[in-house]
């Protein structure tokens, strides 16, 4: 069976979404970056739901989201001097920030650590939902754990079936790519490149800012050496793609933004035929899934420029590619 999905700009939509986070159960809903699952944060219970559903290690943090910003404070200390500038400049908008986490907050939302990733999305429907729960909602992406991540209803309805309460459909995300990950306990640190590009944090903090390497015991989403991962092998190429290699049968291509690719893929995706970063990010999870459910042998995919969102697309895809365990 599939999830039951409703229109998120309706009202009694929503307010039946409320109801259902109030009461302990699971909503799927559309953020600017990808679909999350979430759950009331301080309902330990829900939050245990989240993990059993995604099949997500309880080692591996979620992140709670807000309404605004004047909810920090029910979640995590909030007494860093660089957050105002920071969710000033940023929120609502795809950059989680990492801070001490209240003794309030269950510990299984920050899978035991001191910590929490905090975020307030700049979806209307995401907001909508947040004020009308009036609670904090920790969410990962709606997805299972280590798959390609969902940017749209029907993607969250497809893997997770009936075990989503209700999915709220919010048409296609924007951004496409989850947010970026930055640790403020201690020297600032980048955790995950997202949907804020490293230069413009860097410009906000006036400060250069190190990536943290991919790690097995993770202090933020995302951070495992492997994940948002197609079951088909995907390997990324060193340039522009070539003829496909000899030897292998069905080989699909995930190219940049090049018009006329070689011949001889079974399949090929464009990611942004304007060229644009943005336009790559948005479409990157579509478009992997698109291929990943051709039963294609191999997906080579074409590196994209390394600046802006493009730390982002290439993190995303370097850890869809790193060796299955």
């Amino acid at each position: 069976m599939s999830a039951e999905v409703l229109p998120g700009e309706d009202p009694g939509t929503i307010a039946l979404a409320a109801a259902i986070l109030l009461r302990g159960g699971l909503v799927a809903f559309p953020t600017e970056t990808v679909y999350g699952l979430g759950a009331n944060a301080f309902d330990a219970r829900a939050v245990a739901r989240i993990f059993a559903v995604k099949a997500r290690p309880a080692f591996d943090p979620l992140i709670v989201h807000l309404a605004d910003a004047t909810e920090l404070g029910r979640v995590a200390l909030a007494d860093e001097p660089r957050i105002q500038a920071l969710a000033e400049r940023f929120w609502p908008g795809p950059l989680t920030l990492v801070l001490p986490r209240r003794a309030e907050l269950p510990e299984l939302v920050s899978a035991g650590l001191d910590t929490v990733g905090v975020r307030v999305p700049a979806h209307p429907v995401a907001h909508a939902l947040l004020v009308a729960a009036g609670t904090p909602v920790a969410a990962p992406s709606a997805n299972p754990f280590g798959y390609v991540s969902p940017t749209t209803a029907a993607h969250v309805a497809e893997r997770l079936g009936d075990h989503v309460d209700l999915v709220l459909d919010g048409g296609a995300c924007r951004v496409g790519v989850e947010s970026t990950i930055l640790s403020l306990v201690g020297t600032p640190l980048i955790l995950r490149p997202g949907g804020v590009p490293k230069e413009e944090l860097e410009a906000a903090l006036g400060l250069r800012l190190a990536v943290a390497a991919p790690s097995e015991r993770p202090a933020a989403p995302g951070q495992l050496l492997r994940h948002y991962a197609t079951h088909t092998r995907l390997r990324i190429l060193p340039g522009p793609a070539a003829a496909p290699p000899p030897g292998e049968r069905r080989v699909g291509l995930l190219a940049f933004s090049r018009r006329t690719p070689p011949e001889g893929y079974a399949a090929v995706e464009l990611l942004a035929p304007d060229g644009s970063l943005a336009t790559a990010a948005a479409n990157l999870f579509a478009a992997l899934r698109r291929l990943d459910a051709l039963g294609l042998d191999l997906l080579l995919v074409e590196p994209c420029p390394e600046t802006g969102l493009g730390h982002a697309i290439m993190d995303r895809l370097r850890r869809a590619a790193a060796p299955r365990e």
